[in-house]
């Protein structure tokens, strides 16, 4: 793809840069041009495996020398629905039984069989908000209007709010016209959510993982210290960073399980630098909870062991008062 000209690029982002400064998006978007591809020394790992031009062929090369690869082939289209109940004694009772649909690392472009799956059962689930916690694209650079072609055909289905953030595969020039479809996309922000006459707040951070450009206290900035809040990240790597800024649940993606793992869900190897407690379903640091999405979709290659594609509906609860 051919990137677009200042002109048009000023253009698509004004509304953006309005709303959240010219100097993160110029940030952004100077990361992208000199480090998106890079393999060393950019983000929060040393190596970025994923941006490996040949790992896709490797990996699937060593799955067919294995004999795994028509399994994990398969394996990577059945996306499985888990349901996921949490309580806190702070929630406020107008949203006891509050549901969030949370999909996770869709890579929509090279996650083709999953993505058909995952728009066929979408639209059959009950919930009140749906979040998305980054990497819509495939690969960490490049095209990204097949991506955007996926989530627009997957946001036809959703019903209610949806409410996303960026992660290190996505390119802040995705974020406008995933708005233009109806996504919130959240920068460092937070958004009141209102029922029954009482609120809980949502905030989102930009990608810490890749491009670090997560700032967690603008976003906790406006949420008075009472209130109920919930933050959405990419990656659970800011997860002691979240539960400082007194969030009471944080949920977020990135690590994809391992994707491929040892019998049992053990993975080989998190690209996260997170305990490996945290780097799957639902954990606890301190007051706060969390939950890792083992994604619907996968990177380099649409396989996966052992560690099944997943979208949670999260049920809130009030806790007993003690």
């Amino acid at each position: 793809m051919d990137r677009p000209s200042s002109d048009a690029t000023g253009t698509s982002l004004q509304a953006l840069i309005e709303r959240i400064g010219s100097e993160h998006v110029e940030r952004r978007l100077k990361t992208e041009v000199e480090h998106e591809a890079q393999l060393f020394g950019q983000g929060l790992i040393r190596f970025n495996l994923e941006n490996v031009y040949l790992a896709p062929w490797i990996l699937g090369k060593a799955l067919k020398l294995t004999g795994f690869h028509g399994r994990a082939r398969r394996n990577a289209e059945q996306i499985v629905v888990k349901k996921h109940s949490m309580a806190f004694a702070n929630l406020p009772p107008a949203f006891d039984n509050f549901t969030i649909l949370h999909a996770s690392d869709l890579h929509a472009d090279i996650s083709l069989g999953a993505m058909r799956h995952l728009i066929s059962v979408v639209g059959g689930l009950q919930y009140d908000i749906c979040v998305l916690t980054g990497d819509y694209r495939g690969r960490t650079y490049g095209p990204f209007e097949k991506s955007l072609e996926i989530v627009d055909e997957l946001q036809a289905q959703l019903k209610g709010p949806v409410y996303g953030v960026l992660g290190n595969h996505d390119s802040i020039r995705m974020a406008p016209p995933m708005e233009a479809m109806g996504i919130r996309m959240l920068f460092n922000e937070c958004e009141p959510i209102v029922r029954g006459g009482q609120r809980i707040f949502l905030a989102g951070v930009d990608d810490p993982h890749f491009y670090r450009a997560d700032d967690i206290e603008k976003a906790a900035s406006h949420i008075p210290a009472d209130a109920f809040s919930i933050l959405l990240a990419h990656t659970p790597e800011i997860y002691d960073r979240a539960m400082r800024a007194r969030f009471d649940l944080m949920l977020c993606g990135h690590t994809h399980g391992g994707q491929l793992c040892l019998p049992g869900g053990r993975p080989i190897k998190l690209q996260a630098k997170v305990p490996r407690f945290i780097g799957a379903g639902p954990w606890r640091h301190g007051e706060m909870t969390g939950y890792t999405s083992v994604g619907a979709g996968t990177s380099l290659l649409p396989a996966r062991l052992n560690c099944p594609p997943e979208i949670t509906l999260h049920t809130l609860r009030n806790a007993p008062q003690r």
